[in-house]
């Protein structure tokens, strides 16, 4: 079966749309990096280690030092889709990063968003 092409998107491409979809809504990079950093155990160092190695997201997020153990908190709908049901264990985690930056440019607390 045929691989969704995200897959083997460079995770550099997509990350300045998350900084553009954030920042038009008066929230900023930091947001985005936390919410990245919460969610799969990359720091800022690690983080432009993969952006400047162009790495894919099948590899990024195989390559996480840590997936956050709260991710089950994470809820509802993202492309259709509710994030929870989603079976292909890559396409959940690329689908929850995408589910925390739709909560931020709709201004939720960073605080709901990271499941304190």
């Amino acid at each position: 079966m045929k691989q969704p092409k995200i897959y083997s998107m460079s995770f550099a491409s997509v990350y300045p749309l998350y900084i553009k979809k954030a920042e038009k809504k008066e929230r900023t990079k930091a947001e985005v990096d936390e919410i990245i950093f919460w969610l799969t155990g990359y720091d800022e160092a690690s983080l432009q280690q993969v952006i400047d190695q162009k790495v894919d997201f099948e590899t990024f997020f195989a390559e996480a030092p840590e997936m956050n153990p709260n991710v089950t908190l994470i809820t509802g709908m993202i492309c259709g889709y509710r994030v929870e049901d989603i079976e292909e264990k890559l396409m959940q985690q690329i689908r929850y990063l995408d589910k925390l930056i739709d909560e931020l440019a709709k201004g939720k607390k960073m605080e709901k968003i990271l499941r304190k």
